[in-house]
């Protein structure tokens, strides 16, 4: 995997990925940006988030449920001094779909938890405490 990081001004990124997608990235413009995209530290976050929402709706599909939408909600800590990573995070997926299973969304949350979300796992083995709740809703 590769990725492309070209700084443009004040404290503004174009990163770019392996794949040929682009992003910007920015700071506050306290510390010398133009707020014109997400930080770097939401980016980590938001990445976190799709990659477990990724397994989850793998999972499910796998399981043949009738999934109609699926929204991770993520709140992190940080430690309050430098380097200020992040200390615990939480996941909240909203899960939407057809007569689903509580059962098999809690599967699926742990085994992306557990098992598949490189991300978080990466997060959780580098000492940050992570916690998952899901709700489901009918479509």
């Amino acid at each position: 995997m590769k990725a492309r990081v070209q700084w443009t001004d004040g404290r503004q990124f174009v990163a770019e990925s392996g794949s040929g997608h682009s992003v910007v990235i920015d700071g506050p413009p306290d510390h010398g940006g133009r707020n014109t995209g997400p930080r770097p530290m939401e980016m980590l976050l938001m990445g976190m988030g799709s990659c477990t929402a990724f397994d989850i709706l793998n999972i499910l599909d796998k399981a043949r449920a009738d999934v109609t939408d699926c929204v991770a909600e993520l709140e992190a800590e940080r430690a309050d001094s430098v380097p200020s990573v992040f200390t615990r995070i939480h996941v909240h997926f909203v899960v939407t779909g057809r007569a689903l299973k509580e059962k098999q969304v809690q599967r699926a949350v742990e085994l992306s938890a557990e098992k598949y979300c490189s991300a978080s796992i990466m997060l959780t083995n580098g000492g940050v405490e992570i916690t998952h709740s899901f709700e489901i809703v009918e479509a």
